[in-house]
């Protein structure tokens, strides 16, 4: 095991930090700025509410709402959809964990984090990677967001609102409710981290509030729970369930795929491990179990009231007969969408655009990005279908930051045992700067996961038969392939390669008699 660097003060709890000398004298380094610092110590003050609250307000959004109905509209009952949700959420929190602790112990941002395996310019890799798919994800969210705004003025203003001309095949009062909630999302993120932390603490307990009036309503229309929970779906326990279970397993974890990797983002401001594993366990699992409760009770009733399966909560709330029930409950799912949507989707990538270039891009800058990039992506040709949702969105990138994840814990916990050196990080004369700043080691076994994950991948704009034929069978299990692929062959060279090292720096054995000769 690597000794403790000179440079790094290491405190009772774990912790771990620069002196404030070595980090004045890191601000010269084009790979450094402030957002992509170290965190002090005494400035890790995030509590177990804190990552409780966080995952409330993340977890508790309209897209979340929407991957739980999915699963009844693509033909599941509600104890299959219910299983289904639960494994993956399990399955998920381990590597979201395992990342995580890195972040605690040293105080440093995902992007930061990758440069230890990756290298200093090759994080850029992963971090971009993990970056472009948080645009799409944060146009997703802004979209949803502003079709609850439009269904919530249309109830309030009259047909004219709801009724108005269509342009590039929507109505322009989606768009401009759209550009809006556009708007006031990026007002707060341009205030920094603390803004969106202070967000998070103060709607975390208010996020519920407007799923839970759409669940009321619909219990009450429905005749209570003994119709919705009689529905035994589609399709059975038999071969056609499980032929839909695996990819949607595999969907259930990549719509939290992107987490895993970036939670040190967060993490980096945690006031111990214990803290921000607690708050960790606590909020995922339960949050994600309840939201995904109240999706599938509410669609189910929904199907029973209107004889169909509305997956999109502001489309199912725009049927209610009751303008203040609509009302009060999409505002709540707006300002549910608005929380999730900081954390999960412009706090990355801000960081990720910031690590690419960190003497002009700051925090702010990486977000104006994201938003812009977010347009550009067209979300609501991707939120438009259920099957395209699932299996060709969440499928396909689930698949790639799989890799990505096998890479940074095989790295963190196999290679380099937690132990960093952290100035390391932030400078090319370190022992991060591999080969030109890249570690071909990382790229490999990225290369290799990404391509046994979705090499295969099928249904929507992939060929029937898969991109490689023969990879088609594995694309159903794609985020978990790509976790082991990418795993196994990084481990493995990796290990071949201290091996190597370590035989180099072992003195040769000299023949005592060629001496006296």
């Amino acid at each position: 095991m690597a000794p403790t660097p000179a440079d790094q003060r290491v405190h009772d709890d774990g912790r771990v930090e620069l002196d404030p000398a070595d980090v004045r004298s890191l601000e010269g380094s084009r790979f450094f700025n402030e957002e992509l610092a170290p965190v002090p110590v005494e400035k890790r003050t995030w509590t177990t509410y804190n990552y409780f609250a966080l995952w409330m307000g993340m977890a508790h959004n309209i897209p979340s709402y929407a991957l739980a109905a999915s699963l009844i509209a693509l033909g599941m009952n509600w104890v299959q959809a219910l299983i289904t949700i639960t494994i993956g959420n399990l399955v998920v929190l381990v590597p979201m964990l395992l990342n995580s602790h890195a972040g605690t112990k040293y105080g440093i941002p995902f992007p930061v984090f990758a440069r230890a395996f990756y290298g200093l310019r090759g994080a850029n890799l992963a971090a971009l990677l993990r970056a472009f798919i948080a645009c799409g994800w944060f146009g997703i969210q802004t979209w949803v967001g502003g079709e609850a705004i439009y269904v919530i003025l249309g109830r309030l203003l009259g047909s004219w609102w709801r009724d108005s001309p269509v342009v590039a095949g929507q109505h322009w009062t989606l768009w401009l409710s759209f550009v809006v909630f556009w708007i006031g999302q990026l007002l707060i993120i341009w205030r920094g981290m603390e803004a969106v932390r202070r967000f998070e603490n103060w709607t975390a307990p208010l996020v519920s509030v407007g799923f839970l009036i759409m669940l009321g309503y619909v219990l009450v229309k429905a005749g209570g729970l003994g119709p919705i929970l009689s529905d035994g779906g589609k399709l059975g326990w038999g071969p056609d369930f499980w032929k839909v279970f695996a990819p949607s397993l595999m969907a259930m974890i990549a719509f939290w795929s992107t987490l895993s990797l970036n939670m040190p983002d967060f993490t980096r401001f945690g006031g111990s491990q214990r803290k921000q594993v607690r708050g960790q366990i606590l909020g995922l699992p339960t949050t994600m179990t309840f939201i995904a409760i109240v999706a599938i009770l509410t669609t189910s009733g929904g199907h029973v009231l209107y004889g169909e399966d509305i997956w999109d909560p502001a489309q199912l709330a725009d049927k209610f007969s009751s303008p203040v029930v609509v009302v009060v409950a999409l505002v709540a799912l707006v300002l549910a969408t608005i929380s999730a949507n900081l954390a999960a989707n412009v706090v990355s990538p801000s960081y990720d655009f910031s690590n690419a270039f960190p003497k002009r891009i700051t925090f702010a800058v990486g977000g104006g990005i994201t938003g812009v990039i977010g347009i550009l992506i067209q979300p609501w040709r991707l939120y438009s279908d259920p099957n395209i949702y699932i299996f060709a969105w969440l499928g396909f990138y689930g698949g790639l930051l799989g890799a990505v994840a096998g890479v940074l814990v095989a790295g963190y916990w196999v290679t380099a045992r937690t132990k960093l050196r952290l100035k390391d990080l932030y400078t090319p004369d370190g022992v991060y700067w591999f080969s030109g700043g890249w570690n071909w080691r990382a790229l490999v076994a990225t290369l290799v996961g990404a391509v046994l994950a979705v090499g295969g991948a099928y249904g929507g704009p992939f060929p029937d038969s898969g991109l490689i034929p023969f990879l088609k069978p594995l694309y159903d299990y794609n985020w978990v392939v790509g976790f082991v692929g990418a795993f196994v062959v990084f481990a493995a060279l990796s290990v071949s390669a201290n091996k190597e090292e370590a035989s180099e720096r072992r003195p040769s054995r000299i023949d005592p008699a060629a001496v006296d000769g």
